[in-house]
């Protein structure tokens, strides 16, 4: 449960704290970071630019590097109420035609559970306990000196001015504070040249553990499990997006040949649907995350396209690492903490963002010859390969 709080209320809690945290954004990575710190008795001030929370979002499928926040947050009956088990992953190839079927969660039983989640489902499982979050809410200065770091915050009410120990920007991946820390030379910006149509649909019985992709030659569709329902995700190449999702499914029809039911079903759900979201798919990488008293966190530090289904995840985790280093931190030893999280977790997201860009090099294909190769080589591919970077994460988990 949200509770839209004011500023000046938050800021009185956090003065008295052993160590005054602002956290700039309330999305997955900045709400983790915010509930995490909270449980330990701490009153970080969570800011959002958005007037809400309203915004439902988009899929996810969270691997099991989310479980120890989970449960440190206590939500991890939450969590599995409000998700699905994600059990069959189904590939098809460039006509529809089926290539593979695994039962992908067990490899990553080992591990822990493979979830599917909706984005509005997941930051209510963050917040059940209650989350305060001041809305409409911009960080305008930030000015660092040796004892601490001096903001200006800018709400409805107006302008406060106030001192952190440490502030912590996760604003997502269009940051507009990253700027304030990193010149623009220090972040790039990795642009795959696709976008997509991110619709739902029912689920049904047959379908509700299941995910399926369709591999095309000039395009690709996803579809994915929630509770009571499927997240679609059909992508083209931005030469494609101005015809419009639904003409842009009519070409997508006469690639097709013995494609079940389903996919067309999700394919009339794109057709149909009024205003359907379009997404860019672009992702970033920032050159620091430690600057004096301020950090990035989440996809204002590395921002992931979605062809690994592991963005959020790692987003989850690094609040975790992250609250780690601070809750064992003073305001003489913030600056260390800072450095010392970047230190672990940065080269463990920045080779899962490294994984998720090769997908999508082999995903969003143009060439029929090259899509034919890829269908065999998938034909072959065994599930252990194919899982082989994000096994080795799991394996690795920090501390």
């Amino acid at each position: 449960m949200f509770i839209a709080t004011s500023l000046a209320e938050q800021i009185a809690r956090a003065q008295n704290d052993r160590l005054r945290v602002l956290i700039v954004g309330a999305g997955i990575a900045g709400l983790t970071l915010a509930q995490v710190l909270r449980a330990d008795g701490l009153h970080p001030v969570l800011i959002e630019r958005a007037a809400d929370h309203a915004d439902a979002g988009y899929m996810l499928a969270l691997m099991p590097m989310v479980e120890p926040v989970l449960r440190r947050l206590g939500a991890k009956d939450a969590y599995r109420e409000h998700s699905v088990r994600f059990h069959r992953y189904v590939l098809h190839g460039r006509h529809g035609q089926l290539l593979r079927e695994y039962a992908i969660d067990t490899l990553l039983d080992r591990y822990g559970e493979y979830r599917g989640i909706a984005r509005g489902e997941l930051m209510q499982v963050l917040a059940w306990q209650g989350a305060g979050v001041s809305y409409s809410a911009t960080l305008k200065s930030l000015q660092q000196t040796s004892d601490a770091a001096h903001v200006v915050v800018q709400d409805a009410g107006g302008a406060h001015e106030c001192d952190f120990d440490v502030v912590v920007v996760a604003d997502g991946l269009h940051s507009a504070t990253r700027a304030r820390l990193l010149l623009e030379e220090q972040v790039e910006i990795y642009d795959s040249g696709w976008g997509g149509w991110v619709v739902w649909m029912d689920s049904d019985t047959a379908h509700a553990d299941r995910g399926d992709e369709v591999w095309g030659t000039d395009f690709f569709l996803g579809i994915y499990p929630v509770q009571g329902r499927v997240g679609i995700f059909l992508s083209c190449h931005r030469d494609d997006e101005s015809q419009g999702a639904a003409a842009f499914v009519t070409r997508v029809r006469r690639q097709l040949r013995g494609h079940d039911e389903w996919i067309e079903r999700a394919l009339a759900a794109v057709e149909g649907a009024a205003r359907p979201y379009y997404w860019k798919l672009t992702d970033c990488r920032s050159a620091k995350w430690a600057v004096g008293r301020a950090a990035l966190l989440g996809d204002t530090a590395a921002g992931f396209l979605p062809t690994a289904g592991i963005g959020a995840g790692m987003a989850m985790e690094s609040a975790g690492v992250l609250a780690r280093r601070l809750l064992t931190a003073d305001r003489t030893t913030v600056t260390a903490a800072l450095q010392d999280y970047e230190r672990v977790q940065r080269p463990r997201v920045e080779a899962a963002q490294d994984n998720s860009r090769l997908l999508a090099k082999l995903m969003f294909r143009r060439s029929r010859v090259l899509a034919w190769l890829r269908d065999g080589i998938a034909r072959m591919l065994s599930l252990k390969v194919a899982l082989g970077p994000i096994r080795k994460l799991l394996e690795e988990l920090p501390e």
